[in-house]
């Protein structure tokens, strides 16, 4: 979902479900030389750029362009997707960039990694039903080791105020860092950032848009 559909209607249920599979990301993934733009997410380089490198898990990881970045700043990285195709792009990135990165294939509604494990966990713009990401979230939190960090970024709902943003109109999938926040122990967990974070980006009639981001940055304490 990073970028808009600019269909101008709602999706149908059938539709919505049919973007959660395997098969349609294979499929994507397989039908183009590069679907995403190569670069890492910008709100993780704002967040992650001056930490200490360390493991990282990288959920959703696409074609690569985060956890690549990550390995070469020095992290230890696993990528995990649930599209075959798309962990083939993250290896083959990789080696072009002569960095190693694990990958896992793995569905992540109902998929959990090992707990106070990583040093960084990374989520971008994993949109899922809210009763699917509550759960993702409160898993990807439980695997951040003490005094690691973990990163989630999305679009956030304001976006769909902006028909030129052309964002699926999925409201109940999309997040504010406030809500993800709200899932976070204050014992267990310092804020570093919740925030909906303006961003440049193209909208679907070729033209400059800002569009935000919902960034939560949290340290396990």
């Amino acid at each position: 979902m990073e970028h808009g559909h600019g269909h101008g209607r709602a999706m149908t249920a059938e539709e919505v479900r049919a973007m959660f599979e395997a098969p349609a990301w294979d499929e994507r993934y397989g039908g183009a030389e590069l679907v995403w733009s190569g670069n890492p997410n910008p709100q993780l380089v704002a967040e992650v750029d001056e930490l200490t490198p360390g493991t990282a898990l990288d959920v959703g990881a696409g074609e690569g362009a985060d956890a690549v970045w990550l390995a070469r700043r020095g992290w230890t990285v696993t990528a995990v997707d649930f599209s075959k195709v798309a962990l083939e792009r993250v290896a083959e990135h990789a080696a072009e960039q002569g960095v190693e990165v694990a990958t896992e294939q793995a569905d992540v509604r109902t998929w959990a990694p090992p707990e106070q494990t990583y040093a960084l966990v990374n989520s971008q713009f994993m949109h899922q039903p809210p009763e699917v990401f509550t759960g993702l979230v409160a898993r990807l939190a439980a695997a951040v080791a003490p005094g690691g960090h973990l990163v989630v970024v999305g679009h956030h709902p304001k976006d769909l105020e902006s028909p030129s943003i052309g964002r699926p109109p999925v409201p109940e999938m999309l997040f504010t860092a406030e809500e993800v926040a709200a899932q976070l122990d204050p014992a267990e967990w310092e804020i570093v950032a919740a925030d909906a974070r303006p961003r440049q980006i193209i909208g679907v009639d070729g033209e400059p848009v800002t569009g935000h981001d919902a960034v939560l940055h949290a340290r396990r304490r």
